[in-house]
């Protein structure tokens, strides 16, 4: 019997085909299921009502620092007392100006209420001297508080949507609001759609796992979280559905690593060798002894018979470039090929060079194949790695190409895993033309970027984690200083010192080209500013960010690479990639754009050389407290992994790793990695639990569980990551 939460949401009464479509495209809702799961991001006590004068105050809610009256929604209740309409010739709209302004009054002032669409219709429907209800965001425009656009209700209804006292705020587009979707609408939908189907929400946790961690019914928790009667009932209806996400996103993370160890068989690589010794031997420093262990710990997963999956995980500088190097060497010295791929041209071409640095004692054959190979080379490559001369291909996406096939492809390395999704990683197990194995390669995943454990073991569950925690000797920690804006003549006076004596210097801007809504410095006003401060010919610039065409960027990068220029003006295209070793200053400009994660990053690309480095934090005087703590914690230590456990308090996950939480192996419409580590560790603690008896759920009991995973569609992601192995 079909599932009736599975039928399209364009069935709904008041939706129909023509909204369906904006719903879909917009906040992707397709099913009365995804309609369920839209859920509010904010809850405000409409029992409340505020008096106009109120709203003007710093803090209008009870414990809740708002910085004003723009952050926070309010409700207010007064009599219309005047309307205008502007922005009309003759009675005709004028477009883009016209505007009607409704002017609301209570005992304590007025208030006016913009609205700039559906102008007849709303002023048909206030109507003056009768008194109404507004729902919206306060703004102030000429120093006058207004609302632009609010919810209007009338006294009488301003309940009748669900049971609760309390309204949901939901995410609305621009799109949707012009499709008529605001804040009411929603409410209305979700209150007719769960009349029509709350006797019909399965439950999708066991009953045990409900008594145990004290959770309430699906289908109470789905009314509360649109609409809770009261606070204690938005808790638990909160805590039910963030325990269950992160619950099915262990689940699946673990199944999926279950399933990849059932299947077995590995390339089994027992040789230390000759390639190895050469290589290892010859090094011009010795391995720090985080890197000997991450090595120890890969020789083993690659020699015991199973397929490695493991995530590398080292600080800007700990050496995983050389690390992936020698565990490639095992890979070829026991007959295999190993491939290292990168997100961008600019890192591939600079693994090229350092793998290059290091093969120098052997006679291992290295090739680099990127989207812009020519044809002839191209077709050369491909044939070599057929037939498997080349025994260690570097690239990017190109490597992905159906037309690349490797002889006996043993070892996969993918640097930047977080611009890589799961889809194509399984497409460089599947490479092997089958003359030597069918087996699917081992595989390591390197990240410069530092992830706190409990969010790597989350991301990353169905990888082991490897953690270089150590730099290589002769690094020396990067001085890191803020400076002002008032400043600036003394950053440039350090600049030309440090250029004078033999140096390179980065400058970073967050945007290239001026915004009217930023008072930020940008890339194009800043480059000008130092080619006028540092003149041609004595002092060199480059210039490179991501409107560039690719040859135009190679050339500057390849300008300051080699020496040449002395100053290399940039967007964070830099960020990963660039190894500069005499370039010792990096100037941040409104580092106060940036996260801690990224600043560390760009932090990283000094500092590489012998020589003493330092990162010049540039701001304005108007910044945020999380602003100053970001600066103020950069300043403090130059711990990538400290750093990423702040950033992550601060900003979450998803601006960690360069993606939005939709990246993992099941969205999380309401939980967060960063804000609920009590419901992690509980859902991880319980995934386990239910794994351990049955390691790929196939028990009777645990259909619910496969019924639920299924439904999220990451089942079948599980079979197709590990097709490749059978």
């Amino acid at each position: 019997m079909a599932d009736i939460l599975d039928t399209e949401i364009k069935y709904l009464t008041g939706i129909g085909p023509k909204r369906a479509e904006t719903l879909a495209k917009e906040i992707n809702v397709h099913s009365f299921r995804d309609m369920l799961y839209y859920f509010p991001f904010r809850w405000i006590d409409k029992s409340r009502v505020y008096p106009i004068s109120s709203i003007a105050s710093e803090q209008i809610f009870d414990g809740e620092e708002a910085p004003g009256p723009t952050s926070s929604y309010v409700q207010i209740r007064g009599i219309v007392t005047h309307k205008e309409a502007a922005g009309f010739i003759n009675g005709r709209p004028v477009k883009g100006k016209s505007r009607l302004i409704i002017t609301l009054k209570d005992a304590t002032g007025t208030i006016d209420l913009v609205f700039f669409s559906g102008l007849k219709w709303i002023s048909e429907k206030l109507r003056q001297g009768e008194e109404y209800i507004a729902f919206g965001r306060p703004t102030m425009f000429n120093n006058q508080i207004n609302m632009v656009h609010p919810e209007i209700y009338s006294p009488s209804e301003a309940l009748n949507y669900g049971t609760g006292s309390m309204a949901g705020i939901y995410s609305i587009t621009e799109k949707m609001k012009n499709g008529g979707f605001g804040i009411k609408t929603i409410m209305k939908i979700q209150s007719l759609l769960l009349d029509k189907v709350q006797d019909h929400i399965k439950e999708t946790l066991p009953d045990d796992i409900l008594n145990t961690y004290k959770l309430c019914p699906l289908a109470q928790a789905l009314r509360n979280i649109h609409f809770p009667v009261g606070q204690k009932e938005l808790e638990a209806a909160q805590r039910r559905l963030k325990f269950e996400e992160l619950f099915y996103l262990q689940l699946s993370l673990l199944k999926q690593k279950n399933a990849r160890l059932a299947k077995g068989s590995g390339i089994m690589m027992l040789n230390v060798g000759e390639k190895f010794n050469a290589c290892y031997h010859t090094l011009p420093y010795s391995l720090t002894n985080a890197q000997k262990r991450v090595i120890r710990e890969m020789r083993e997963d690659m020699r015991s018979g199973k397929q490695m999956n493991r995530l590398l995980q080292g600080d800007v500088g700990s050496g995983k470039t050389l690390v992936a190097v020698l565990l490639s060497l095992i890979a070829v010295d026991n007959g295999y090929q190993a491939c290292i791929m990168a997100p961008t041209e600019v890192l591939a071409n600079q693994h090229l060079t350092s793998i290059t640095k290091f093969l120098k004692a052997t006679n291992v054959k290295v090739a680099l194949l990127t989207g812009s190979t020519k044809a002839k080379e191209r077709k050369q490559i491909l044939g070599s790695l057929e037939e498997g001369s080349i025994d260690i291909i570097v690239g990017t996406h190109a490597l992905l190409e159906p037309r690349v096939k490797f002889r006996a492809l043993g070892l996969a390395i993918i640097d930047e895993q977080h611009r890589f999704g799961v889809d194509q990683r399984s497409k460089l197990w599947s490479k092997n033309n089958n003359t030597q194995t069918s087996l699917a390669p081992h595989v390591m995943v390197m990240t410069a970027t530092p992830i706190p454990r409990t969010l790597a073991m989350t991301l990353y569950g169905d990888l082991d984690v490897s953690i270089i925690d150590e730099l290589p000797p002769g690094r020396t920690p990067v001085v890191t200083k803020h400076a002002w804006e008032s400043e600036r003549q003394q950053v440039f006076n350090f600049m030309r010192q440090q250029i004078d004596s033999g140096r390179q210097v980065f400058v970073v801007y967050p945007l290239i080209k001026e915004s009217e809504k930023m008072d930020y410095e940008n890339l194009e006003a800043g480059y000008m500013r130092i080619v006028e401060e540092f003149k041609a010919p004595q002092y060199i610039t480059a210039v490179v960010h991501g409107k560039l065409k690719p040859e135009d960027k190679d050339i500057d990068m390849q300008l300051f690479a080699s020496g040449k220029a002395d100053i290399l003006v940039a967007t964070s295209v830099i960020e990963v990639g660039v190894d500069v070793p005499n370039a010792s200053i990096m100037v941040i400009e409104s580092a106060e754009r940036f996260g801690l994660s990224q600043l560390h990053q760009l932090r990283g690309r000094v500092g590489r050389g012998a020589n003493k480095s330092f990162c010049i934090l540039m701001s304005g005087y108007k910044l945020s407290k999380e602003s100053k703590k970001r600066l103020e914690l950069m300043c403090s230590t130059t711990d990538g992994f400290l750093l990423a456990e702040e950033d992550m308090k601060m900003r979450g996950p998803g601006d960690i790793e360069g993606t939005s939480q939709s990246g993992l192996a099941i969205d999380l419409h309401i939980a967060s990695l960063s804000r609920d580590g009590v419901f992690l560790q509980q859902a991880r603690l319980a995934a386990e639990a239910v794994l351990n008896q049955d390691p790929l759920l196939i028990s009777a009991k645990n259909k619910i569980l496969t019924d639920r995973l299924r439904q999220l569609r990451h089942d079948g992601k599980d079979i197709k990551d590990y097709s490749a192995i059978s």
